[in-house]
């Protein structure tokens, strides 16, 4: 089996998933047609595997595909499916409903690993304090205010504050009910951000309450369309800046199978309009997840088309290849032993 690619030499990467294919994190398959490529994640192209180390591996692709993998996106040609740490592009169209927003459920749990380096970081710098003072023969204030457990907030606070800046949104739009200038939403200001439904599934408004007449429902600073989820995604974004568990993320897609799909999740949990600050953290994560689903889905849709052009070129090679090197009825026998055609 092959452990580097064919076309740039990388190495693959291993994985622990499969006994007869230990290399490579994205692999695609055609069980009709016996194929098996291991994807080269640093230029992108397919190595066809050997025939003769092929079949077992597919056979056991496949029933991961079948039995653990979840579907995130499809065309009529190919599916893109999750297991684990692999990503399997299967041709053909997998018997699965699609979970794209399984995907986001990625940055999540990455976004936990950041915030987690971020204490490191802050611990260190605290440390270094210390050692500093020692040297010196006394701190300052700043030392001992990192010493005394703010380290790691201050880097954390810190990172958070360059990725995001200090406001949600930035613009002009008067109250309603007395004509106040609203110019900003804060990020200080987030827990009190009112969510509403509206007629567009999936879809809602965001509300600030007017600080000057106190209106709320018939007033105040209210964001719709597309103001509304760039807003509230920017939103979610930083209130969870520090990311999830991957048990935290799997409670919150729980709770959107529960729900049917990620609009319908949106429209249980701002039924009659919520505050953020009053949505418990599971279901703010789900709902972060939720809003982001459509930006997935597109993304998933371009990559969709990415991969069904190498598979069409791949496919072509390999009908060559193993066209040459292999009997065609030892070929059909192969392929009904993956495909169960007796």
């Amino acid at each position: 089996m092959y452990t580097r690619c064919l076309v740039c030499d990388q190495p693959f990467e291993p994985n622990e998933q499969l006994a007869h294919l230990p290399y490579g994190t994205r692999l695609a398959f055609d069980p009709a047609r016996g194929r098996l490529w291991i994807v080269c994640r640093a230029c992108r192209r397919w190595s066809l595997t050997p025939i003769e180390d092929r079949w077992e591996a597919l056979e056991e692709l496949e029933k991961l595909a079948r039995d653990r993998a979840r579907l995130l996106s499809q065309t009529d040609n190919i599916a893109l499916l999750k297991a684990g740490p692999l990503e399997i592009v299967r041709v053909g169209r997998a018997q699965l409903a699609e979970e794209a927003w399984w995907r986001y459920g990625r940055e999540l749990t990455s976004r936990r690993q950041q915030w987690n380096k971020l204490g490191v970081a802050g611990s260190v710098a605290a440390g270094a304090v210390v050692l500093g003072g020692w040297a010196t023969g006394g701190m300052t204030f700043i030392g001992i205010w990192l010493v005394a457990g703010h380290g790691k907030e201050t880097v954390r606070d810190g990172a958070r504050w360059l990725r995001f800046g200090s406001s949600a949104w930035r613009g002009e739009a008067r109250c309603a009910a007395c004509g106040h200038a609203f110019r900003t939403v804060p990020y200080a200001e987030r827990s009190a951000l009112g969510l509403f439904p509206t007629d567009q599934p999936g879809k809602m408004e965001v509300v600030a309450r007017c600080p000057r007449c106190g209106a709320y429902h018939d007033g105040g600073l209210r964001l719709k369309g597309q103001d509304a989820d760039r807003t509230l995604r920017r939103v979610l974004a930083y209130h969870h800046f520090a990311g999830a568990s991957e048990r935290r993320v799997v409670s919150a897609a729980k709770l959107i199978q529960e729900a049917g799909s990620p609009q319908d999740l949106t429209r249980i949990l701002v039924k009659g309009g919520r505050r953020l600050g009053d949505i418990q953290r599971t279901g703010g994560i789900a709902l972060e997840i939720a809003v982001n689903e459509a930006s997935e889905q597109h993304l998933l849709e371009l990559e969709l088309g990415e991969l069904e052009a190498h598979w069409k070129r791949e496919e072509e090679l390999a009908e060559i290849v193993d066209g040459e090197l292999t009997p065609l009825p030892m070929l059909e026998s192969l392929r009904r032993r993956v495909t169960g055609g007796g």
